[in-house]
C-alpha cells in the first residue's frame, strides 16, 4: 500500500510526466524520476524488511515498471502492475474497461480480480517465464499475448554483507540471463543492482569487483543487453534490511517444482489516514549519482530497455512511447547547401 500511494502520487490520476528531455548539448536523453526512487526505497527501511522478504528488491521492480509506464508502453502489459493483482494478462485487463462487458457482470469480474486473493491460473503476485532450460521468476515484464515477452529485467538488492553475498548474486544472474536470453532472444533483457554505496568504505575491492563485472554482464552477447547499478545512501542511525546471503526468490515455486501458496496475497485494506502518516516517516535516502559509472546509470540504462523494444517491433505497435520520444527529438538540418554546378 505504501508504494502504491507513492507512485500514485507521482502520477496524478494516472497522467506519467514525459522522461524525455533534451540536455544541454541538444541531445535526447532519458530522466528518470529518482525522487519517486528515493522515496519507495525508504519503505523498505521503514518497515525494517529484511533481504529474504523481497520487500527491498520490490522497491526497485515499482519503481522500474513505474518508468515503463512514464515511457509510454501500455499499463496493463507492463507487470507488476500498478494496482493489484499485480500479475494480470493485458488482455483480461480490457474487460475492465468501461463498456467491454455489461456492467453488473463486470462489477462482478472486478470485485473477483480485485477484491480478494489471487485467481488460480488467472491472476499472480509474481511471474515466472520458461527460458531455454526452466522456468525462471523475472521481477519486471513487458508482454501480451500477441507479441509475448518484450521486456525481462530481474533486480538485486544488497545493503550489507557484501564481500560474502556478491559472488553469489552475480554468478545466479549470469545463469539466468543466458536460460531467457536463449529462448527470448528479441526480449529486452536487463538486470538492475541495488547496492548501498558504504560498500566504498567497507569494502572498496568487493565494490570494484562487482561494478566491474556488472558491466560486462551488459556487454556479453549471450547476456543482458543492459545492466544498471543503483547506488543507494542513507545514514547509519537507519537499520539496513537484514541479509542472510539466502536468495529472496523460491527457486522451486519459480521453476514449478512446488505449488506456490498465494492465498497470503489478498490485499488488505489501510485507512488512507495511516498510510499518509507512515510516509511522513520515510527514512531519508538518496541516489548516489557521483560514484556511479556512466555506463550502468539507471538513465542509460532505461534508454536502452526502451529503445530496444522499439527497434525491434515494427512502428504500428508501441504508439505512445514512440510518440513521447518523438515529440523531443532534436530536429534535423534540412537545410540545402549544395548548389548545382
Amino acid at each position: 500500500m505504501l508504494f502504491d500511494s507513492i507512485v500514485d502520487e507521482a502520477a496524478v490520476h494516472g497522467e506519467y510526466s514525459n522522461p524525455w528531455v533534451i540536455d544541454t548539448t541538444g541531445a535526447l536523453r532519458y530522466e528518470p524520476d529518482f525522487d519517486t526512487l528515493q522515496r519507495l526505497l525508504g519503505v523498505p527501511l521503514l518497515l525494517g524488511a529484511a533481504t529474504t522478504t523481497g520487500v527491498p528488491a520490490l522497491a526497485l521492480d515499482v519503481w522500474i515498471a513505474y518508468e515503463l509506464r512514464r515511457a509510454g508502453f501500455d499499463k496493463d502489459a507492463v507487470w507488476p502492475r500498478a494496482t493489484h493483482p499485480r500479475i494480470l494478462p493485458a488482455p483480461v485487463a480490457k474487460l475492465l474497461e468501461k463498456g467491454a462487458l455489461p456492467a453488473t457482470l463486470q462489477a462482478e469480474l472486478l470485485a473477483r480480480l480485485t477484491k480478494t486473493g489471487n485467481v488460480k491460473n488467472v491472476t499472480h503476485s509474481s511471474a515466472s517465464i520458461l527460458g531455454k532450460n526452466y522456468l525462471k521468476q523475472v521481477d519486471v515484464i513487458l508482454t501480451d499475448w500477441h507479441t509475448g515477452p518484450e521486456v525481462l529485467i530481474s533486480t538485486k538488492r544488497m545493503d550489507s554483507s557484501y564481500g560474502k553475498n556478491a559472488p553469489n548474486r552475480v554468478e545466479e544472474s549470469y545463469g539466468d540471463a543466458k536460460n531467457l536470453r536463449l529462448r527470448h532472444p528479441m526480449a529486452a533483457l536487463g538486470f538492475v543492482f541495488g547496492l548501498r554505496n558504504d560498500v566504498f568504505d567497507k569494502e572498496p575491492a568487493t565494490a570494484d569487483w562487482l561494478l566491474d563485472l556488472l558491466a560486462k554482464l551488459g556487454r556479453e552477447d549471450d547476456a543482458y543487453h543492459a545492466t544498471c547499478v543503483v547506488l543507494v545512501e542513507y545514514g547509519d542511525e537507519v537499520l539496513p534490511p537484514g541479509d542472510n546471503g539466502a536468495d529472496d526468490e523460491d527457486r522451486a515455486v519459480s521453476a514449478g517444482l512446488e505449488p506456490d501458496d498465494e492465498d497470503e496475497d489478498e490485499p488488505l485494506v489501510v485507512a488512507d489516514a495511516l498510510i499518509e502518516n507512515d510516509l511522513k516517516w520515510l527514512p531519508k535516502v538518496r541516489i548516489d549519482h557521483a560514484r556511479t559509472p556512466a555506463n550502468l546509470s539507471p538513465a542509460r540504462f532505461l534508454a536502452a530497455m526502451v529503445e530496444h523494444v522499439l527497434d525491434a517491433t515494427p512502428v504500428n505497435l508501441h504508439k505512445r512511447a514512440r510518440d513521447l520520444r518523438r515529440a523531443l527529438a532534436p530536429t534535423p538540418d534540412v537545410t540545402a547547401t549544395s548548389t548545382a554546378p
